[in-house]
């Protein structure tokens, strides 16, 4: 970790929660209304979502699974997401979103005419509003924990031993 953690304390909590409370609360509480109050579809959700994990190389959020009322993608959904361009497992609105995302991290100023066509044509623009809100949070809120070097010590809910 590039930060040090008092003793006993959970990493993503004493960062999120203690350490920078004024901005850190704020931050976790837009990052859990990302999962909380979207309209996308589960596989065009976790298509974006998973694209910025595998380029911000998040351990925690590449491990992530996103639930919804009891289902997750399929585990080689990860690996689809790698090969977005030609995976047959994508309908249109999943390749775009993990295009929006790889272009978003990594490409932002070549968002061309084309591409926005092609988006219209497949989201609506409240749609576009709320996934660009997304790839915004997955992508700060990830590098900061990558960065930081929290991403290795963090431990999802169904890996915590009661």
């Amino acid at each position: 970790m590039n930060i040090d953690i008092p003793e006993g304390k959970d990493p993503i909590g004493y960062v999120w929660g203690e350490l920078v409370p004024g901005i850190g609360i704020a931050a976790s509480q837009f990052s859990l209304a990302v999962y909380a109050h979207t309209t996308l579809g589960l596989r065009e959700f976790e298509a974006a979502r998973l694209r910025i994990a595998q380029i911000n190389g998040c351990i925690f959020c590449l491990d992530w699974r996103t639930e919804r009322d009891g289902v997750k993608v399929e585990p080689e959904f990860a690996d689809a997401v790698l090969d977005w361009r030609t995976t047959e497992l994508f309908d249109e609105r999943t390749r775009l979103a993990a295009e929006y995302a790889e272009r978003y991290t990594l490409d932002h100023h070549n968002l061309d005419d084309e591409f926005w066509k092609r988006m219209g044509e497949h989201y609506t623009q409240q749609e576009i509003v709320e996934l660009s809100m997304s790839l915004g949070a997955w992508l700060a809120f990830g590098r900061l924990n990558h960065v930081l070097g929290i991403d290795t010590v963090c431990v999802l809910p169904s890996h915590q031993s009661s």
